[in-house]
């Protein structure tokens, strides 16, 4: 059973596996857009969306923790100058892997492109919630003015009918 065992060994040791994910994401955040396998793509994804997340915090402890995997000075200041501020407004999400048709000739690897997902974040617009179920809906004005019945016209009709004779209405029913 594999019980909070996570990530890919991928076949490598370590600190083989460690250094390789270092400079894949160091190589990401320059290009902002690599191609490698996709077991790869997606256990990297992971590592690069964290220094993301330093970057949109931007303070000296970030840092630092971004400067434990980037070892390169330059890469690590435009990911806190360019890369953060560009997503400071998504809540996550901040590469995409995709799948390329056919595999690597020399081993026959499934291969994916690896990218920061680019374009201003737009938030879906909530649902509003039903109202409550105390309060009854507004009745249009309208509807209130056909329901309207006029009373003379009742009192008619009551009147007329209580006037006429029983026997009648009796006879009336039989003829039908």
């Amino acid at each position: 059973m594999r019980h909070q065992v996570r990530g890919r060994k991928l076949n490598r040791s370590t600190s083989h596996r460690k250094a390789m994910f270092r400079n894949m994401v160091t190589d990401l955040l320059r290009h902002e857009r690599i191609t490698t396998t996709s077991a790869k793509a997606k256990e990297c994804r992971s590592l690069a969306d964290r220094m993301i997340t330093y970057a949109k915090a931007g303070d000296l402890n970030s840092r630092r923790m971004a400067a434990k995997i980037l070892r390169d000075p330059k890469v690590l200041q435009k990911l806190f100058s360019e890369l953060g501020p560009r997503f400071a407004d998504r809540p996550g999400g901040y590469t995409r892997v995709l799948k390329l048709e056919g595999q690597r000739h020399g081993d026959n690897a499934e291969m994916s492109i690896l990218e920061l997902v680019e374009g201003d974040f737009k938030p879906k617009a909530k649902k509003d919630k039903p109202a409550a179920k105390a309060a009854p809906a507004p009745v249009a004005e309208e509807t209130v003015a056909e329901e309207t019945v006029d009373v003379d016209v009742v009192e008619e009709t009551t009147s007329i009918v209580d006037e006429a004779p029983a026997e009648e209405i009796e006879a009336e029913n039989k003829d039908d």
